[in-house]
């Protein structure tokens, strides 16, 4: 089973319709934010010489950060128009950027046999993710990392949900940015905090470290105050 059409169209029109510049996207957060910190956390489990893969890159910022700190970083999204984003951005500076459907186990595969056992960075991606592919995208994890890979996994929890509704409930309704995920049909939160280990755990992946963190989005509640989502972070071993 791959993603649904209307699945892969909501996030095919939300990228065709984000320009290049940076933090458009409302989770676009500079990586002095996001990677930077979750690759502190994520090295003493992980070989630097190794390729590392960015599930869901979107426009690519964080997965050129990565590539400062990996001896190779190769970005994945589903969409056709994050991929020309995130290649417009990486401006010929050598990190690889492909169309990927997570829940194509055929593709999946393949980018594994061309890559070896790699590491995986993956933000918040099995959380808005299709109920019925959930299961996929963790399976995808397992097959990239093989045996001597890492994973580092970070997905929202139920907290999210509620300063998403207090966004939501600000005078005038969520700023544009939040606005725009909702009018694309996309579902921030979608899964409860106990699906994603259990998910994790179905996909043969052992859990080596986790924590709880937040994620940074690029937009401010009314109060001026920025809007980070409660997550939870894992760092991930196959078997």
């Amino acid at each position: 089973m791959n993603v649904s059409e209307n699945y892969r169209n909501a996030w095919e029109s939300y990228w065709s319709e984000t320009s290049d510049a940076p933090g458009e996207a409302i989770w676009d957060a500079d990586p002095s934010l996001t990677s930077q910190p979750h690759s502190e956390l994520f090295l003493p489990y992980a070989d630097t010489s190794r390729t590392i893969v960015d599930l869901g890159c979107g426009n690519g910022t964080q997965t050129r950060y990565l590539a400062t700190r990996f001896a190779k970083a190769v970005g994945v999204d589903l969409t056709h128009a994050a991929v020309e984003h995130a290649r417009r951005a990486a401006n010929g500076t050598g990190v690889e950027f492909q169309q990927l459907d997570l829940t194509d186990i055929d593709a999946v595969r393949a980018l594994h046999t061309r890559l070896g056992d790699s590491h995986v960075y993956m933000r918040a991606v099995i959380h808005q993710s299709e109920p019925a592919a959930r299961s996929r995208v963790a399976a995808a994890v397992a097959e990239i990392i093989g045996a001597e890979g890492r994973a580092f996994v970070v997905e929202l929890t139920s907290g999210s949900r509620e300063v998403l509704q207090r966004a939501a409930a600000d005078p005038g309704g969520p700023g544009p940015k939040l606005r725009r995920v909702f009018h694309h049909g996309l579902k921030p939160a979608d899964a409860s905090d106990d699906e994603i280990p259990a998910l994790l755990g179905e996909a043969g992946l052992t859990v080596l470290a986790s924590g709880d963190t937040a994620l940074a989005q690029t937009e401010n509640l009314a109060d001026g105050t920025r809007i980070d989502l409660p997550a939870r972070w894992f760092v991930l071993a196959g078997k």
